[in-house]
Parts: structure tokens; sequence; C-alpha cells
């Protein structure tokens, strides 16, 4: 197996005890390395300090003992090294002697060197037991700062797995407490409620959106088969080709809502494509000329190109949806105008229709909306190419507004971001 999958699969505090506990356990380990050199420094220095207090031996300037006491197990190197002022530590068996010394003047100008010396018993055996004393010691820190360090990460992330449980099981519109406290558990709730509101809202759209598209379809299907169940109760050739002709009729009314409804699911769920350079005064004049009408229609733009942050398709689905709505609507004429503004391009569709009253103004960018149901019907519109006119240009920073046109129609006004 893997090792860096295997640590990977283990508990956050699974991982978190071990890293602790390792590092605790290396940072005790070398200090018990380090514990011969302080032990024997700590006795050394208590030695210095009774030396001090005894009585001094004193030797003439070659180490030989002129007090009249037996002579000291002294070399050659280390009377030099008491000469100079430097300790001596020798070591012997499990033991180990001490020595300091000076030199001193007599009256007379003879030197003397004065040595102090003791004897440090189980100087070996004290650094071994103590060094031993410390690994145990060692291992039993890292045990309880292991254990420690479970029962804090536990007690960490209680809160965190009592939100994540409560936010499992929370009903739709329902939202996670947000602690008062100014920490991460409140940053985490809140980010929490906000994926909570966004999945409630999505939920919410799918379940408009599918509630909507099952009653839209249910319409030309159940026309569909109404008229194929009477071509076959009455196989009259006349009447059938007249019941054939409004199938097919139905079925492309049918397949224009399956496209949108496949362009509008499209465009919710994938990111829009990088975004261009777009000549709105070309791609009107473009519209206009592929808008199949009896109409009027007018075109007011200025002698210079209008560049829009977009695509093609987009701006092209933008301006057939609006002539095409303005069509259906217009008495005799339908006006467009593209204005630079600052920053943006305004878009202006204007008929000379029987208008929109201004209680529905605000809602016929809504998916499947209509402000006469019998009407919208009858002239074949599904409520979707407004709603697809506002996700394109909104996504591109943009807005729309529908308004009363000079002529007593409607207007719709887009505000698209200059390139």
């Amino acid at each position: 197996m893997n090792p860096r999958r295997w640590w990977l699969r283990r508990s956050l505090r699974f991982r978190i005890t071990v890293v602790a506990t390792g590092v605790a356990l290396l940072c005790l380990l070398a200090f018990t390395g380090l514990a011969p050199s302080l032990i024997g420094l700590v006795q050394i220095t208590a030695v210095d300090q009774e030396l001090r207090r005894e009585p001094p031996r004193v030797l003439d300037v070659a180490g030989e003992p002129v007090d009249g006491k037996p002579r000291l197990e002294l070399t050659a190197q280390d009377v030099r090294a008491l000469k100079a002022g430097e300790p001596v530590l020798r070591l012997d068996g499990a033991s180990a002697y001490r020595w300091r010394g000076q030199v001193v003047f007599l009256p007379d100008g003879t030197p003397r060197l004065e040595v102090y010396g003791d004897k440090l018993l189980g100087y070996e055996n004290a650094n071994t037991l103590g060094t031993r004393w410390l690994a145990v010691a060692a291992v039993l820190v890292a045990g309880l700062v292991g254990i420690a360090t479970w029962l804090a990460v536990r007690s960490s992330l209680l809160p965190v797995e009592r939100m994540r449980v409560a936010a499992g099981e929370l009903p739709h519109g329902e939202r996670l407490p947000v602690p008062p406290s100014r920490d991460e558990l409140q940053a985490l709730a809140q980010a929490l409620n906000g994926l909570l509101a966004r999945r409630d809202e999505a939920s919410d759209r799918l379940r408009r959106f599918t509630g909507d598209a099952a009653h839209e379809l249910r319409s030309p299907v159940a026309s569909v088969r109404a008229q194929a169940e009477v071509a076959v109760a009455h196989p009259d050739p006349d009447f059938s080709i007249e019941v054939l002709e409004s199938v097919v009729e139905e079925s492309i009314r049918l397949s224009r809502l399956v496209d949108s409804l496949l362009i509008l699911a499209r465009a919710d769920t994938a990111a829009p494509p990088r975004a261009e350079a777009v000549d709105l005064v070309l791609e009107a004049e473009a519209a206009i000329s592929r808008f199949d009408t009896e109409l009027l229609v007018r075109l007011h733009a200025p002698p210079s190109a209008c560049l829009v942050s977009a695509t093609r398709s987009e701006v092209e689905l933008v301006l057939d949806n609006l002539l095409r709505n303005a069509g259906r609507y217009a008495y005799s004429t339908v006006t467009v105008a593209l204005v630079p503004v600052g920053r943006d391009v305004r878009l202006i569709v204007d008929d000379d229709g029987h208008g929109i009253p201004a209680e529905h103004r605000g809602k016929v960018f809504d998916r499947f909306y209509r402000v006469e149901e019998d009407r919208g019907r009858a002239s074949g519109g599904f409520g979707l190419g407004l709603a697809l006119v506002a996700h394109l240009v909104q996504r591109r920073g943009g807005s729309v507004l529908a308004a009363e046109s000079p002529a007593g129609g409607a207007r719709f006004e887009i505000r698209w971001p200059s390139w």
C-alpha cells in the first residue's frame, strides 16, 4: 500500500495526534541525548562550589607537594593546565577527580601552586542512570502529549461534527444557528448557511423549471396524441391530411420548446464562453435581414461600430428573440435603436402593439411567464425567449428592462458592456 495514500486516508484526529506525539518524542529524546553532558555539568558545578570551602594543597611549579602531604596523582599536562588557570577533570572508573588551581607568590617571590581537588563518586553511574530515567520520562511524556492531543482535537472537532450532522438533517429552508463567538466555527456556520441557501435556491429553481417544462410539454404532446387517435378512429384520407398538417405544426412547436429548454439548461450549468468583441450594428442588420415578417422594421444606429463584450452566438440569440417577441405583438412597426452610453451600449427594441401592463413588466423575464395565458399560447410563445435574453445579458454584466415605447407598445432595453 502506498504510505502517502494510507496516511491521507486516516482521520484528521489521528494524523494530528501522531504528528504532535512524534514531534514531542523527538524533542524529548534529543534532550535525553544531551543528558550526560548536562548531568555532568551539574555535578562539576556543585563540586566547584564546594572546593572553594576546603583548604588547598600547596605544590611547587613542578607539581611536587611542599606541604608535607602525599603527592597528588597529577600528570605534567594536568600541572600545566592548573598553572594556566584551567580546571582538570579526570575519569577514574565509575568515579572522577576534579581539580582547580592557581599560582600564588610567597613574600620572597617564590611561586607556588595552590590546588583544590575532590573525588566525584558515582560520576559515570549518575550520568547513565539519569539518562535512562530521562528516556523513560520522554516516552511517558510523549504518551501523555498524544493522549492530551487526541482529547483536545476530539473536543475541538466535536462542534464541527455536530454542525455536519445538523446540516445534513436540516429541512428545506432551515439554516444552522450561527455561534456568537467570532472564530472559525462562526465562519464555518456562515459558509454552510450560504451553501444551504444556494442549494435551496437551485432546488426551487429546478422544481419550478421541471414543473413548468412538464406543463408546457403536456399540451403539444396531448394535442398530437389526440389528433393521431382521431385519425386512427376516422381513416378518411382528406381528414387524415388535415390531421397530419396539424400534427406537423404541433411537432414544430414542440421542437422549438425542447430547443429553448436545452439552451436554458446549458446556460444554467455551463460556464460562459470567453467573451470577444462583437459589432452590435452588423449583428442587428443581420438579425433584421433574417426576420421574416411583413412589419416595417427600422434600425437607428451610429455610423461607427458598437462593440460589446459577448460572443456572436449570444448576440444572435438576444436579437432574434427580441425581434420575434416584438413582431408577435406589433401592429405595423418595430424599431431597433443602438445608443452608446459611457461603458455600455443600449439596445432598444420598440413595437407599436398594445404594450405590457406596468404590474407585469418586472416578471416578463421570468421563465414560462406570460402576460396573457391564452393569447400567449395562440401566438406560439412559451415564455422562454425573454428569460433567455435576460440570462445571456446578465451573465456578461449587463441589464434588461421592460417599459413602454413612445408608440404605446412595449419597449425592451438591453444594456450591454462595451468591449
